[in-house]
């Protein structure tokens, strides 16, 4: 089969049951005493990690700030095993006689998938029974967060989608999909203060906006299948940026200056680096 072929540590994951990352089987080898390459997971029962749990739930907790809710929750991710879902590939690789096919060859491949805004999507399990439940054909692979974001990162996959199917579904963003795959701390966009000296030089250009103000976009709540609401997993935008321009500005002005101001956000590498999605409203 000419299908996609998995990174390589998902293959060594797979491979992991049956030998070493070396290619040597682990079959007749005794693998007692300190040192020897016992699996990672040996002893996982599957549930959720703890860290990460305890993280989710803060989000309904009233009690703690809004803002540090989500950073917690990737913090504890990228401390965390998770799951991912590798399924059978099956094509046919030749025709025999008659047209028929002769010969069928299965890869393993992962799973991805679309979300609303047409971005690719790696699903990811914090417990083996919920991918079990969603895709029940699905071989669960173990791997910490980490390894998860590197794979969605050699998918081309923008976002982590963690636990999808079940009660409450967690959004990662493509720039902590990045801080996981390189295990560097992330801090969301809208605590993020080296942004402050972006916005300021690209809006310092422009004589009609009098003020911006950067906060909590709309799309950063969640709500779980019973409706109750989180403080942090969403899908939509993470970033709210507020205009105050100048009165009496002409329609047609305003609307050039927003496409400049646009523009020139997007060309902004770093600001592109840091900011997954935003919204953009003026005030007069």
């Amino acid at each position: 089969m000419t299908g996609r072929k998995l990174p390589a540590h998902i293959e060594a994951a797979l491979a992991g049951q049956l030998a070493d990352s070396a290619g040597r089987p682990w079959a007749g080898r005794n693998l007692a005493g300190p040192g020897n390459p016992l699996h990672n997971f040996d002893e996982d029962n599957g549930q959720a990690d703890a860290g990460y749990a305890a993280a989710v739930r803060g989000l309904f907790d009233a009690s703690l700030g809004p803002a540090s809710r989500e950073e917690a929750v990737i913090h504890a991710l990228s401390e965390a095993r998770v799951f991912i879902p590798i399924v059978a590939e099956v094509t046919q690789t030749a025709e025999g006689a008659g047209g028929r096919a002769a010969d069928k060859e299965a890869d393993m491949a992962l799973v991805t998938l679309k979300a609303p805004d047409g971005r690719t999507a790696l699903p990811v399990f914090s417990a083996a029974a919920g991918l079990a439940a969603w895709h029940p054909e699905a071989r669960p692979v173990a791997v910490y967060t980490s390894r998860a974001a590197l794979a969605a990162v050699a998918e081309k996959a923008e976002l982590l989608v963690i636990d999808p199917g079940s009660s409450f579904t967690f959004v990662v963003r493509r720039p902590a999909v990045w801080a996981l795959a390189q295990q560097l701390p992330w801090v969301p966009s809208y605590r993020d203060e080296a942004l402050t000296g972006i916005i300021a030089g690209i809006s310092g250009g422009e004589n009609s906006i009098l003020e911006v103000r950067v906060g909590l976009g709309s799309g950063v709540p969640a709500l779980t299948a019973d409706g109750r609401l989180a403080l942090g997993g969403g899908s939509g935008p993470e970033l709210r940026m507020d205009l105050k321009l100048k009165p009496d500005l002409p329609a047609a002005e305003v609307e050039a200056l927003v496409l400049r101001f646009r523009s020139a956000l997007q060309e902004n590498r770093e600001f592109v680096e840091r900011v997954d999605s935003l919204e953009l409203k003026l005030t007069r």
